[in-house]
């Protein structure tokens, strides 16, 4: 993430056994914090990933960040996050990030260069 510091934020590895109750829908990309690969940590006992996330705390910068549904330039725009905007970092990759509002979504890509340093 360039570098920059971050903040953690307030979730936390939940105690106790973990257990799936039973199927749930798969959720709409660009909704909740949970790809094939990997979940936002609150989603833990609700959904299965192969890995969850603690995200990392940061904000939009000033020009704004279009939140898009993968990492291509003309990929649709699920949302479009204001300055200033707080944001959840669960993923980096290049110039891209994975992140969200909260496990609630939304959730998607955004350049790593809308974020501020």
């Amino acid at each position: 993430m360039s570098g920059a510091p971050s903040q953690s934020s307030e979730y936390s590895v939940p105690e106790g056994a973990l257990g799936l109750r039973g199927p749930v829908p798969k959720p709409e990309p660009g909704t909740i914090a949970l790809r094939g690969d990997l979940a936002h940590i609150a989603l833990a006992d609700t959904h299965l990933a192969a890995h969850y996330v603690i995200p990392h705390i940061r904000h939009v910068g000033d020009k704004g960040a279009d939140v898009m549904l993968n990492t291509r330039d003309d990929s649709p725009v699920v949302t479009t996050f204001e300055p200033g905007t707080r944001i959840e970092v669960l993923d980096v990759a290049g110039e891209w990030i994975w992140g969200c509002l909260g496990p609630d979504g939304p959730s998607g890509y955004m350049q790593a260069s809308c974020l501020k340093d």
